[in-house]
């Protein structure tokens, strides 16, 4: 579980990361506030794993608000302006976060703190043997190994997740899922399809096979598919 707090001199934009955290099952929001300096106080005195900062602020902007915490914790930005990028990587943020942002697009950026977190955690072993995520199936919320999924379909409503001995249902749209599935695993290869790296076993300019299971190659797609295997 991250537990997280949020910092904007917008409550606005606070309300849309407490709506987009509240969707998330690994997200724990703690506190918001909109003025930085009463962030300072409470993470003096509570442990937290992450921050959704805002980077334009009247009193302290995000950057100097980071630089000035001696032991900070991960940090996602979060702001409307696009020219700080680069130096917020510099900074060891785990992602910016341009606003408006979908749930999609945070859920993506929460996924890569989540993985961060685990990776820190659990430093001597083997990180892309241990990775999970949780996917919800109903009014379950399901832990799975990334490494048993075999690929993802669109079906209508919901995406089916293929996995070594089973099949799971979610109502995830397809941008949903994309940002869901770690880029390093996984890849799309088909308007309805998203396959695992490790389990392609072969494929040519029209199909891809995930163990003995066909599945067609989008023209759209071929190239990234491709360049994959080179």
């Amino acid at each position: 579980m991250l537990k997280a707090i949020a910092i904007d001199d917008e409550p606005i934009a606070l309300e849309v990361i407490k709506n987009l955290s509240s969707k998330i099952s690994f997200v724990e929001l703690a506190a918001t506030f909109t003025n930085a300096f009463n962030a300072i106080e409470y993470l003096q005195k509570e442990k937290i794993d992450l921050i959704f900062l805002d980077i334009k602020m009247p009193d302290i902007s995000g950057i100097d608000f980071l630089k000035s915490l001696s032991n900070p914790p991960m940090v996602i930005f979060t702001t409307a302006y696009s020219e700080h990028a680069v130096q917020s990587f510099e900074l060891d943020a785990v992602d910016y976060l341009l606003k408006p942002f979908s749930l999609a697009r945070f859920l993506r950026a929460s996924n890569k703190a989540q993985e961060l977190l685990l990776f820190r955690s659990s430093p001597t072993a083997d990180f892309n043997e241990s990775k999970t995520l949780f996917i919800k199936s109903g009014y379950e919320q399901i832990r799975v190994e990334v490494n048993d999924i075999l690929y993802v379909e669109s079906c209508g409503n919901y995406m089916e997740f293929v996995l070594e001995n089973r099949k799971m249902a979610s109502r995830l749209t397809m941008s949903e899922t994309e940002a869901l599935l770690p880029a390093s695993d996984f890849i799309r290869v088909h308007r309805s399809y998203i396959v695992s790296k490790k389990h392609v076993q072969k494929m040519d300019r029209k199909s891809i096979w995930i163990k003995q299971t066909e599945l067609p190659i989008g023209a759209a797609y071929l190239s990234a598919i491709e360049k994959m295997i080179k």
